[in-house]
């Protein structure tokens, strides 16, 4: 995880653990070392994923997507032992779908070749881990919401972000052991220093992910939902 003072990209990568930063997660992070800060990197590239969406009329590619969102799991590092459990399981579904992309062009196709094998909820599947990326941009989007809205501790963020997006998918065993992670996140200061910003550029950084990442998070929704598959799973 990172560390308590300003730190470099490589300082994040080298202070993760090896087996989950995956290798196809790792390479695209190692890619944007020292071109800015993670959030900036973060909210740059998913202003920059709507913009493709956009010029290839309304469908996201597979490649551009897990690369992009490949980057959130410097964020996910930033907060720690509280989040770990969350950074583990997207790490690797991020990197299945950057291998998917060898073979699938847009999101579409992989829930469209799910459907044909009847596999979307299946263990292991694309579609399944899509749904779970999907979950953890969402609960990026609600942390930054939630630390935007109130001046109160990082823990009340979390603790209400993680209420809202992954609780009612998880057991009680999985919530029990969450709700005792969150005594570990850092302060809202020491987060701003982690991720290298200012009180300023943290406000400004987080609130362009809310917007660029807030029509992505909609269109994968929107995959499932206009195919007759609910998102209660």
């Amino acid at each position: 995880m990172l560390g308590f003072r300003q730190m470099s990209w490589s300082s994040a990568e080298a202070q993760a653990p090896s087996e989950q930063l995956c290798e196809g997660v790792a390479a695209v992070v190692a890619a944007r070392q020292g071109m800015e800060t993670p959030l900036t990197a973060v909210a740059e590239a998913f202003e920059e994923l709507v913009r493709g969406m956009d010029a290839d009329g309304g469908e996201l590619r597979v490649a551009p997507f897990s690369d992009t969102c490949a980057l959130v799991s410097v964020l996910f590092s930033s907060l720690g032992m509280a989040f770990r459990f969350a950074e583990m399981e997207y790490v690797t579904k991020v990197n299945d779908l950057i291998g998917a992309g060898k073979s699938y062009r847009t999101l579409s196709d992989i829930l469209d070749k799910d459907i044909q094998n009847d596999c979307v909820k299946k263990q292991g599947s694309h579609s399944r881990n899509l749904r779970r990326v999907r979950l953890g941009l969402g609960l990026i989007k609600a942390l930054f919401e939630q630390f935007l809205a109130t001046e109160g501790s990082l823990y009340d963020a979390a603790t209400t972000a993680y209420g809202q997006v992954c609780a009612p998918f998880h057991s009680w065993a999985i919530r029990k052991a969450v709700g005792a992670g969150m005594y570990t996140l850092p302060t809202r200061e020491q987060l701003v220093v982690r991720l290298n910003e200012t009180d300023l550029s943290v406000q400004k950084q987080m609130r362009r992910y809310i917007d660029a990442s807030s029509p992505i998070i909609e269109y994968i929704d929107n995959l499932f939902l206009s195919r007759n598959i609910s998102l209660d799973w």
